[in-house]
Parts: C-alpha cells; sequence; structure tokens
C-alpha cells in the first residue's frame, strides 16, 4: 500500500494513523490536508479532519533530511506548528515542505518576508552531498494564495493602464512574484510589463503596448 486516506479529530492525529497504516516515517511520505476538520459547538456540526498520506519514492533523503531541520528550527523557535511533505519534487520542481498549526501565520511576515529568510535558512542548513538539495517552504499554500492575489491585481491593473493609457508602478516583490505578474500579463493585447530597479527595491512597471 502506498497510498491512503485518513480521518481523525484532527490533522496530526490523522497523520499519525496513516504512518500506522502505511508501516513508514513522516519523512517518507507527503501529506495533502483535504480537510482541517471542524471542532463544532459541543460538539455540534463537528467535521474530522481528513489527509490523503502518500509514500514517497525511494531517493528523497533530501526532503526528508529538510523535514527534519523545519521540524528543529520549529521546536527551537517554540512555534505550534507541524510540517509535512507536501510534494517529493521532480526534474523540474523542487520538493515542498508544507507547515500548519496554530501558530504558522507567524511563520510568513510581511509580504512572505519571514517565509522566504525561513527556506533560505533550512535550506542553508542542507548538506550539499545531495543533488539538488534544495527545498521550498510553505506554510498553508500561502505561496498559491499570494499567486492568485497577484494575478487578480495584474487583471486590476491592465484594466487601469489600459483605460487611461497611464504606466503604473507596483510595489516592490521577489523574482518569483515578479515572474508571477509578468506571465499573467505576457498575452495582454493593451499593455506590457518591465522590471526596474535593484535588490529588494525591484518593481514590475505596467504599461501601454
Amino acid at each position: 500500500m502506498d497510498m491512503i486516506d485518513m480521518t481523525a479529530k484532527s490533522m496530526e492525529e490523522a497523520v499519525e494513523l496513516a504512518l500506522l497504516e502505511l508501516d513508514a516515517e513522516r519523512g517518507e511520505v507527503a501529506v495533502e490536508v483535504i480537510s482541517h476538520g471542524r471542532a463544532g459547538l459541543f460538539g455540534i456540526g463537528s467535521e474530522p479532519a481528513k489527509v490523503r498520506v502518500t509514500r514517497l519514492i525511494q531517493g528523497a533523503e533530501n526532503v526528508s533530511q529538510a523535514l527534519g531541520v523545519v521540524s528543529k528550527l520549529l521546536s527551537m523557535m517554540e512555534v505550534d506548528a507541524m510540517p509535512t511533505i507536501r510534494s517529493g519534487g521532480d526534474e523540474e520542481n523542487w520538493p515542498v515542505i508544507d507547515i500548519q498549526g496554530q501558530d504558522s501565520g507567524l511563520l510568513i511576515g510581511k509580504r512572505g518576508e519571514t517565509l522566504r529568510a525561513l527556506q533560505f535558512v533550512v535550506n542553508l542548513m542542507l548538506p550539499r552531498k545531495i543533488e539538488q538539495s534544495r527545498v521550498v517552504i510553505d506554510v498553508e499554500h500561502y505561496r498559491d494564495r499570494r499567486a492568485r492575489s497577484l494575478q487578480s491585481l495584474s487583471a486590476r491593473v491592465a484594466e487601469r493602464v489600459a483605460y487611461s493609457g497611464r504606466s503604473i508602478t507596483l510595489e516592490p516583490m521577489m523574482a518569483a512574484e515578479r515572474r508571477v505578474v509578468h506571465m499573467a500579463l505576457a498575452d495582454h493585447p493593451s499593455v506590457t510589463t518591465e522590471s526596474e530597479g535593484l535588490g529588494e527595491g525591484r518593481r514590475v512597471t505596467v504599461m501601454p503596448r
């Protein structure tokens, strides 16, 4: 058995039960949270948490070690959150470790700055003996939510630029976020984009074609 869906009172309990069924360690599986569950009021309307746990293929030493590093850092910071492997990665994508829990929001920071710093530290601590030993750190799918927010912002700004004929410069963004904006407007018939500035102050300008 390489995959199992498990329900329990909490996500943590569901993961532990799934690990017992798969006879696997936490660093050997990827966890997809299907439902966080709901406590309800006095037990009324409560719903169990549900997770899908999949055994990783062999050769995932880097993501397993990264999970251990993240767990140790969270413990040292006294953050009440649980890291799990969301994806083991492939030839084109880095593995992803997702952090969920009561204090997980503290790890995001303004525009994701704390999250980026955490990812930098984790990757710095990984041994370089393992090829492609880099991982993405996420907090409750924050990166996906941020990407959708930027795509929505890009569409609104493009509409304003097309209507007014005037360029608009967005707030400073990291390279990955600027890439989201560029890709969102790459095929827009009325506007184009370019990055300008240096370092952390680099911004995307949306301008008429």
